[in-house]
């Protein structure tokens, strides 16, 4: 027990920083946890984490070698993640400053306000979060590039450690994270009450959408 206590210290370390640390996915949850409140902010949380379980399975199987090695491969994650985080960053800004006219008795026009829209619910933000984190091929490459340094075929199959040392990274992100959109979503609610506030956080999360869209077109393999 003290054996693998030593051992795997160092990755629960490493996992905790990395977690903490600023990055695409944390700025995507705090986006959606600020303009959509806690409970889409929970369930983009479990999107992400989920479309990172994706990559940890594929690392095991050894597919993301292919995304490693093949340029072609990565090319084709690389710009259907880009193309989809840029429709969001639209559908966000179109949402925003969607107006609608209307006319008083005397045919007057009134002042322009915001259309209402459908609430976002909890299986469109997790499905959002799958698809973000599954198409940033960068994801796949980072977990066959850190997990790796922790697995010893000593103790079992490599894909099998793979397995577990990708789920207890993924926990510690969940955790992580979860707290994060429960501190957001708190100071979000009282700025929240200002509705001209609400509409520029929609423009800001429409606008980085398409910050993390621009950032994935320039990343490389």
């Amino acid at each position: 027990m003290t054996d693998l206590l030593v051992q795997y210290t160092p990755f629960l370390i490493a996992a905790f920083l990395l977690n903490i640390s600023p990055g695409p996915d944390m700025a995507y949850i705090i986006g959606q946890t600020a303009v959509h409140g806690r409970k889409i902010g929970l369930f983009s949380t479990f999107g992400v984490v989920s479309g990172a379980f994706v990559h940890v399975i594929a690392a095991a199987l050894g597919l993301s070698a292919i995304l490693a090695t093949s340029a072609l491969a990565f090319a084709i994650v690389k710009w259907v993640g880009v193309a989809y985080l840029v429709w969001l960053g639209i559908c966000a800004l179109r949402s925003s400053f969607a107006r609608k006219a209307n006319c008083n008795a005397d045919d007057e026009i009134v002042p322009a306000v915001a259309i209402s829209t459908k609430p976002m619910t909890a299986l469109q933000a997790w499905r959002q979060g799958v698809m973000i984190d599954v198409l940033n091929p960068k994801v796949a490459i980072f977990f066959m590039a850190f997990l790796p340094q922790f697995v010893d075929l000593a103790h079992g199959q490599g894909a099998t450690q793979f397995l577990v040392l990708g789920s207890m990274v993924n926990l510690i992100g969940l955790i992580v994270e979860s707290c994060i959109v429960l501190m957001v979503a708190s100071a979000a609610t009282r700025i929240k009450a200002n509705g001209a506030v609400g509409a520029w956080l929609q423009r800001a999360l429409g606008g980085m959408f398409i910050a993390l869209g621009a950032k994935l077109a320039l990343s490389q393999q």
